[in-house]
């Protein structure tokens, strides 16, 4: 009985170590560049126009995007990309707002 316990032990053991032998937890993706961020800021302010025309531009992406300037006047432009990003997301998911609430109104 003890022996099959045992088995069963390494076996586990040896599946766990083998799964996470694949797994990397360091990422060695590059930090992003000047024309990173200047794709992400294109793609910001395309998405923030869009949310815009329907109305529906969300309080603080713009201020998101202003502190993604700010970061790259600095030049850490990782930051920058990542909040001109945030800001992408925000007027994508604003538009797709507008487009599911664009027949609302009270209950009645």
């Amino acid at each position: 009985m003890n022996h099959a316990k045992n088995l069963a032990s390494i076996a586990l053991a040896t599946l766990i170590v083998t799964g996470c032998a694949g797994y990397s937890s360091s990422s060695t993706k590059a930090p992003a560049t000047e024309a990173d961020y200047n794709s992400a800021l294109t793609d910001a302010k395309s998405a923030l126009k869009k949310a815009e025309n329907a109305h529906y531009i969300w309080r603080d992406s713009g201020k998101i995007l202003k502190k993604s300037a700010k970061a790259a006047k600095a030049g850490d432009f990782e930051t920058a990309t990542k909040l001109a990003l945030k800001a992408k997301r925000q007027g994508e998911m604003a538009v797709t707002q507008a487009e599911q609430q664009k027949n609302a109104g009270p209950i009645i």
